[in-house]
């Protein structure tokens, strides 16, 4: 029985209602219901109690405490944001704003490498008390989100560079066969502890400096748990090829499912290579479904219609790598992906910068900037990096430290350095160091057409990779990525209405059953009797993002309602003040 029949099925059945029961604690009415599992929306009440889904079905009898009118409204499950960092202002916030707004009802954290815990003796950077939310094992981060009660649920991942920092320090060499032990050791106690995952951030220290046989010998504790190894790979530009075979390579010796993270192909020289990304996913899971391929293939606009200019030659896409070479792993490897829908990446700006520069402390790399005997080198690298995003003004600053900088916030690096008549490498240079190596930004690197094909994709799930935000309080600062706050909405609005990349069932499911599958949330991201009441109301007609680049700080529009394990966090624009969101263990 398919998805889109089980719901209408249930939706015609007789309502699921407790005997001694004669009223629910909250009733959705009338709105079109989707299942999260691809299935197509069918018109019914949704009935919530003891913070579950207790019935569906049409013209529910029974009253609710709370009733929602959703008619010509959407009710899905509540989105889960597979790649998120919203806990890193959640101990400031709780209220996680800029998440709940967009219907996000469960993030997963821990990404990129990096995670809250465990913690050794000093932090991952080397510096004792560095975190002061960071936590000596996953049941001491449990219990200090189930003190905190945020407004959403988080899941975590434990980061393999994490791990590393504990046993190794940001060190540019290869473990040992016993620092190997004693992390591989670190990471089935975190997996025991109800970690969902583990992540790698290999573009960045510590996690740049393992090699692959490293991580394969982390990742095999995740075979059994059929849990994923997400990674940011080691490179999403000229040599992005290389990095999706290792990735594989690293999930195949694992025997684990692999999650790449937040799928690019960045700068316009390597925009031409998305054919062959899909290619090697294609292979490595042993064939996707004919019909799924064929669609996405449909997909493609003629090279006629690529804004006026031709296709890259398989010539020009082999330019760095061979463009036909195998994929690293045997059939058979359960490969996804996630995406923002963005054409813009966000991550510090001392990211330009070489990783050798990188290794040990930040006084260090800030010490090589000056140093004779690697400034020049350093130099040559940055600026080719920055050369192959297309220059200076594609760097947009999103955040400094160091207050007498704050001019620099939201300006492109180019066009600022001319304003205080320095040359852009050198004002990069000069906010590094007098923000002590703390700078973010935003790169414009990647190309529409790509991005829309990478969220169309059967195995692609949609993600925010951003942190939490608000209008008001402590997380209104910097000038952040727009991504943080009107992700889902924008692919409901832009990729759903107006561009009709793919269907709303379809987008749902990106969003929620898909995450939830990746991690085994057994019982959210789909919307059954018995399933935990994470639900979000909106409106397609009208749902659509509002940040944009020059101005972040906007909440979307058209979600009416969110409601999380029961309880409405968002009504009509108005927050709740009760919070009532979970830590979410894979052990619950």
């Amino acid at each position: 029985m398919s998805a889109g029949t089980a719901l209408a099925t249930l939706a015609s059945s007789p309502r699921l209602v407790l005997p001694w029961r004669r009223r629910y604690a909250l009733v959705i009415r009338g709105g079109t219901v989707f299942d999260g599992l691809g299935g197509r929306g069918i018109e019914a009440d949704v009935a919530i109690d003891g913070g579950r889904i207790v019935a569906i079905g049409r013209d529910l009898k029974d009253d609710g405490a709370v009733e929602i009118d959703a008619h010509g409204m959407a009710v899905a499950p509540g989105f889960i944001d597979i790649h998120s960092h919203g806990d890193g202002s959640l101990w400031e916030d709780p209220r996680a704003e800029s998440i709940v707004r967009q219907g996000v009802t469960t993030i997963v954290v821990g990404q990129d490498g990096s995670s809250r815990a465990p913690t050794g003796a000093a932090a991952a950077d080397g510096t004792p008390g560095s975190n002061p939310h960071a936590f000596a094992t996953f049941d001491q981060f449990w219990q200090s989100l189930t003190a905190l009660q945020p407004s959403v649920n988080v899941a975590s991942m434990v980061g393999l560079g994490t791990v590393r920092g504990i046993v190794i320090g940001n060190v540019d060499r290869p473990a040992t066969p016993d620092e190997i032990a004693r992390m591989t050791e670190l990471v089935e106690q975190a997996l025991a502890a109800g970690a969902c995952g583990a992540s790698s951030g290999l573009e960045y220290t510590p996690g740049a400096f393992a090699t692959r046989e490293e991580l394969v010998a982390l990742c095999k504790p995740l075979a059994a748990r059929r849990l994923p190894y997400a990674t940011h790979m080691r490179n999403e530009d000229d040599h992005l090829l290389d990095a999706v075979d290792e990735a594989i390579a690293v999930a195949s010796g694992a025997g684990c499912p692999l999650q790449i993270s937040h799928l690019k192909t960045q700068g316009p020289r390597n925009w031409g290579k998305l054919d062959d990304v899909f290619a090697r996913i294609h292979r490595a899971r042993g064939g996707l479904d004919i019909a799924s391929r064929k669609s996405e293939d449909a997909r493609k606009p003629p090279a006629s219609a690529k804004r006026g200019k031709a296709a890259p030659t398989r010539a020009r896409r082999g330019a760095t790598e061979g463009a036909a070479a195998p994929s690293a792993a045997a059939p058979g490897i359960d490969v996804a992906f996630d995406r923002y829908p963005y054409i813009a990446y966000q991550t510090g700006l001392s990211n330009l910068f070489p990783v050798w520069s990188r290794a040990g402390s930040t006084e260090e790399f800030l010490h090589r900037l000056d140093e004779p005997a690697t400034a020049d080198k350093i130099r040559r690298e940055t600026v080719a990096k920055v050369e192959l995003i297309g220059g200076w003004d594609n760097v947009q600053i999103t955040g400094v430290s160091n207050y007498a900088d704050a001019a620099a916030d939201g300006k492109r690096l180019g066009s600022f350095a001319k304003t205080q008549q320095l040359e852009p490498y050198a004002l990069a240079v000069a906010l590094l160091q007098r923000g002590k190596g703390n700078v973010g930004m935003l790169g414009f690197a990647m190309s529409e057409e790509n991005l829309e094909r990478i969220l169309a994709h059967p195995q692609g799930m949609v993600c925010s990779d951003g942190g939490a935000f608000a209008l008001d309080g402590p997380t209104h600062k910097g000038h952040p990525h727009p991504r943080a706050l009107g992700s889902f909405a924008r692919v409901l609005g832009r990729y759903v209405r107006e561009r009709k990349t793919f269907s709303l069932a379809s987008a749902i499911h990106k969003m929620s059953g898909f995450p939830a599958s990746r991690i085994g949330l057994t019982t959210r991201g789909r919307l059954a009797p018995g399933m935990a009441a994470d639900v979000v109301v909106f409106d397609p007609s009208t749902v659509e993002d509002k940040a944009t680049y020059e101005d972040p700080f906007r909440y979307p529009v058209g979600v009416k309602a969110v409601v999380v394990n029961g309880v409405v966090a968002l009504r009509d624009g108005q927050r709740a003040s009760e919070k009532t969101g979970q830590a979410i263990s894979s052990r619950t």
